[in-house]
């Protein structure tokens, strides 16, 4: 197959349900079956052909049920595996239980592995095995100040102290004076930063408040309670888009007047944005993120190549999305690509 890095259009082949016979492929889907690719002239004579074995690329991720920004980031993996490459997907918030996916690519001898680091002291063992077993290891989303260290070849995704520090300047400039920031999931290391670099540049008080983001309701209620006890919140920022929506349902519960900013997209987010119950996200762009992340492995099986050169990270974000460019990202969300 013609897999040069110049045209860009792309065929996707449909997901294929694999084998039960190990947990990992139980858990995931397949996108592609490999094989060889003809061109044909203008006459229908064969033009040139080009012979690029099929490959098998494990992307396992640390989503937890219900969280739709995996959904983007999933796409775009899917995307980029096109008509040779077996795209495996699973994923589990547990540490533990992300590493021992992890184990099982490995013990299916992958030709490729894409895997976050919410948590990385539990990753560093299983990737040292897979380096070791000469499978060469991407990481994508969480791990952007642990790649290089645990032994990755490339990261892609963003900065999220960087990211942090942009969103409290934006609320420095929407004049907001008492923000809580709503971390879903403890130990994740990405969102601690998130919080982190926001109180670094926020000129106003911040609290952080713990929620269960596997359970909405408990999630709802958590925010609700938390705004009734604090009248002076006047902004509550969430870390992903499901937990924004809840939360608007929570200033409303609250009789609060706080308004609602957060991290991440999904297409229900654009539209909360352009009717103004949500005022900006900060995008990191999930889709580009499962593209590169796949694309990289084989365009280093096949070619060699290192982005950014195997020493600096290839960064998707920050990016601002507000009422004055939603509806432009509208038409890409509503496809569920951004």
């Amino acid at each position: 197959m013609d897999r040069t890095p110049h045209p860009r259009s792309r065929r996707i082949a449909p997901l294929v349900a694999l084998a039960a016979a190990s947990a990992l492929l139980a858990a995931g889907c397949s996108s592609g079956s490999g094989g060889k690719k003809a061109e044909e002239s203008a006459d229908g004579a064969a033009a040139g052909k080009a012979d690029t074995p099929g490959m098998t690329v494990a992307l396992i991720t640390h989503q937890g049920p219900g969280d739709t920004f995996w959904d983007i980031v999933r796409k775009g993996a899917e995307a980029a595996a096109k008509d040779n490459i077996k795209l495996v997907y699973s994923a589990d918030p547990n540490a533990g239980s992300q590493a021992n996916l992890v184990q099982n690519a490995i013990d299916q001898k992958v030709d490729g592995i894409a895997i976050t680091l919410a948590k990385p002291g539990a990753m560093k063992s299983v990737v040292g095995k897979a380096t070791s077993a000469g499978i060469p290891v991407v990481g994508l989303n969480s791990g952007v100040s642990d790649w290089k260290r645990l032994g990755l070849m490339e990261f892609f995704g963003q900065d999220e102290t960087v990211a942090g520090e942009a969103l409290g300047k934006r609320l420095n400039s929407e004049g907001a004076k008492k923000a809580v920031c709503v971390v879903h999931e403890q130990g994740n290391v990405g969102l601690t930063q998130r919080c982190d670099g926001m109180k670094k540049t926020f000129g106003g008080k911040t609290e952080t408040l713990y929620v269960n983001g596997t359970d909405m309701p408990s999630v709802k209620s958590t925010i609700t309670a938390k705004l009734k006890q604090d009248t002076a919140i006047d902004y509550v920022v969430t870390l992903g888009a499901p937990f924004a929506l809840t939360a608007v349902q929570s200033v409303g519960d609250a009789g609060s007047k706080a308004k609602i900013a957060t991290f991440d997209l999904n297409k229900e987010l654009t539209g909360a944005i352009s009717k103004g119950t949500i005022q900006f996200a900060v995008d990191q762009q999930p889709y580009l993120q499962g593209y590169l992340a796949v694309d990289s492995l084989w365009l280093y099986k096949n070619n060699g190549n290192y982005s950014g050169g195997g020493e600096q990270p290839t960064l998707t974000g920050p990016a601002f999305v507000d009422k004055n460019n939603a509806d432009s990202v509208a038409r890409f969300a509503t496809k569920g690509t951004r």
